[in-house]
């Protein structure tokens, strides 16, 4: 959407716009994308955080949800979410909070690699008199957590065995997350990540039910794989998250185009530094976040790109060069003379996030981008664990 700063005008700043047009086109075509592969969609919110955007991410689908942190859960389920997958390893000393969740009427779904978490969590769970659904962590190539399904074959079933033994638990599935589609240099590269993560948790799937286990989800997903997998034959769910925002990272590698990214950070020029050649703004590395990413695939991304005409980067290619704590540098490739009278002192700029999920968790709301580019509304969001 083509919006107009003047609208931007009496907002604090640095603060986070997302611009509604934009998530919602989104989330409609990453829903009709699962729903042409035949699987559910179970969004990952821990990018948005925001109950506002959760309700768009799973229109049309059956309202699971995927979280990062209990905390994201228990915000969640005070809002109607009743179905939480908890996908990070849990730690069987959170089993109160977990318990706090079900006795608040959502069903949470709690995930391991380790034999010993799941036998502790059997423990604390039956003390509490809770039962919880438990999925197993595969690693299909990321290799962050997870099981591998060739070389520790034996412990996936062993592991299967425990969870589905315990009184207090029920073996749900498996799950598994491709990180490395985040670092695809093509997308052909991306197409083959995805049909790796595809054909190893189908085969951890399979393990489990050759031993006679149940597995009824086989669990998936990252934005570049849901963007690009080609057959998803026997995954039951994938759990993208970043493409209802969008972000540089995801622009470079092909994920999205600039056009899709629905959340910029609005910051004000706060001085010109004539003899660095550098436009100072007041968005530094906390409302920008460190993360540069998108170094990896093209040169002078730094901190974030600034948003030109038409919503996309300008033609110069302004970005911001360095950052500290409150301070942002803008710069040209090149170190190159700025266009100073663009950019007064006192003016305002929006910027491209490199990674909107570090970018996003600074701020405690959104400034919602309305139709006419106005700013409609403003969303909370949940921070913290």
């Amino acid at each position: 959407m083509i919006v107009a700063m003047e609208h931007f005008d009496n907002l604090p700043t640095p603060c986070l716009l997302l611009d509604r047009a934009v998530l919602e086109s989104n989330c409609r075509l990453m829903a009709e994308r699962m729903t042409k592969l035949g699987v559910r969609l179970r969004p990952h919110m821990k990018t948005a955080k925001s109950a506002d955007v959760a309700r768009l991410a799973t229109t049309g689908h059956f309202g699971g949800i995927t979280v990062s942190t209990l905390r994201e859960g228990h915000y969640f389920a005070e809002r109607g979410f009743t179905d939480i997958l908890y996908a990070v390893g849990f730690v069987p000393s959170k089993i109160g909070e977990a318990a706090a969740l079900q006795e608040m009427g959502a069903e949470i779904t709690l995930l391991t690699d380790s034999m010993k978490a799941a036998a502790e969590t059997a423990i604390r769970a039956a003390a509490l008199g809770h039962k919880f659904p438990m999925m197993i962590e595969i690693d299909t190539g990321d290799g962050r957590c997870g099981l591998d399904p060739v070389s520790e074959a034996g412990e996936i079933v062993n592991l299967g065995r425990v969870i589905h033994k315990s009184a207090a638990l029920e073996l749900r599935g498996v799950l598994t997350h491709a990180g490395q589609s985040y670092h695809g240099a093509s997308q052909e590269a991306i197409k083959a990540i995805a049909e790796e993560e595809r054909a190893g948790i189908v085969a951890a799937a399979d393990l489990l039910r050759g031993a006679g286990l149940p597995c009824p989800v086989v669990s998936a997903g990252s934005t570049p794989t849901a963007r690009y997998a080609e057959n998803l034959d026997g995954v039951t769910e994938m759990r993208p998250g970043v493409y209802m925002f969008g972000d540089v990272d995801q622009a470079l590698i092909g994920s999205c185009t600039f056009d899709h990214i629905a959340v910029t950070v609005l910051a004000s020029v706060i001085g010109h530094n004539r003899r660095t050649r550098r436009i100072v703004t007041d968005a530094g590395g906390l409302a920008l976040s460190k993360d540069i990413g998108p170094a990896e695939f093209g040169p002078d991304t730094g901190y974030g790109t600034v948003v030109g005409e038409g919503g996309k980067p300008r033609a110069d290619r302004l970005y911001v060069a360095a950052v500290s704590q409150e301070h942002g540098q803008l710069a040209l490739p090149g170190g190159t003379e700025p266009p100073w009278e663009e950019f007064p002192v006192g003016g305002r700029v929006r910027i491209f996030p490199n990674h909107v999920c570090m970018t996003a968790a600074a701020h405690n709301s959104y400034r919602v981008i309305g139709k006419a580019g106005e700013i409609a509304q403003e969303w909370d969001r949940v921070n913290g664990w």
